[in-house]
């Protein structure tokens, strides 16, 4: 009989502690949720957005021209509605591009600087930096739209079979693929939710995200720097800027979320 009621009394132990980590968890992801929507009234990202719009405008680079010719898939100088198509195939690159490939070609061809040495430098840096800022103004022009990514294409659709076997593809020192993380529902690391990624997670989650703010290190980041950080955090070795590997997973994932609303420019922490 003692036996019985300790294992009993074990057994309620174990029941309430696991009750009392389940509403912690969900009290802390209410209260980063909370966080964030307290911020936004004053987001840090309008300060690179601004600047975005600078650049877009101001006369620069060896050919001494602005960006406002730059076609990013509606017309020249037409960005509302442009972010939330890409990545798409561009017939004059004959490339699938993101926002941030797209706009180096541009800054190439319309400004003169060179796209292979802005592809190698730094995040954060230099003219890297300038990139970031002006997505987050290209970005930020189709917030409250819908992502409707084309696949119409031949390189489009092998972008996306590209994409989906490299998300499912485990590797690094601890055998780990994007799959780990985001390859199904209820999935979380320490108190952050991890959406699922291989359908639409929702409204402003994951790809409808990003660029974002990040709290933690005060910074900007765009697609191409958080899918960096994620091949640095499964232990992969580092994607070069704009390589395929990096174009097809933004495209298996911006195809996967359709109809989800960018809320861009997000703060993340």
């Amino acid at each position: 009989m003692k036996k019985t009621l300790t294992t009993s009394l074990l057994a309620l132990s174990a029941l309430c502690g696991a009750v009392g980590v389940s509403h912690a968890q969900g009290t802390a992801a209410e209260g980063i949720a909370k966080y964030r929507e307290m911020l936004q009234d004053g987001n840090p990202a309008e300060l690179f957005e601004m600047k975005g719009e600078e650049l877009w405008k101001q006369k620069r680079g060896p050919k001494m021209a602005s960006m406002e010719q730059c076609d990013l898939g509606k017309g020249p100088g037409v960005i509302k509605g442009a972010f939330v198509e890409l990545p798409k195939y561009f017939a004059d690159t004959g490339r699938v591009q993101d926002l941030e490939t797209r706009l180096i070609t541009c800054m190439e061809t319309l400004q003169g600087f060179k796209g292979e040495d802005i592809a190698k430098t730094p995040f954060g840096r230099g003219e890297m930096a300038n990139v970031t800022a002006l997505t987050t103004y290209v970005a930020t022009a189709s917030k409250g739209m819908r992502f409707n990514l084309s696949q119409s294409h031949a390189q489009e659709k092998l972008m996306y079979e590209a994409g989906k076997q490299l998300f499912f593809t485990r590797g690094g020192t601890h055998d780990f693929s994007c799959a780990s993380c985001h390859g199904s529902d209820d999935k979380r690391i320490r108190l952050q939710d991890l959406p699922n990624l291989t359908k639409n997670p929702g409204d402003g989650i994951g790809f409808a995200a990003w660029p974002a703010y990040r709290v933690s290190n005060a910074q900007m980041w765009g697609m191409q720097l958080r899918l960096n950080d994620c091949f640095r955090q499964m232990r992969w070795p580092e994607p070069k800027f704009g390589s395929d590997a990096t174009i097809a997973l933004s495209v298996y994932m911006g195809v996967n979320a359709k109809s989800a609303e960018s809320i861009v420019p997000a703060i993340k922490r």
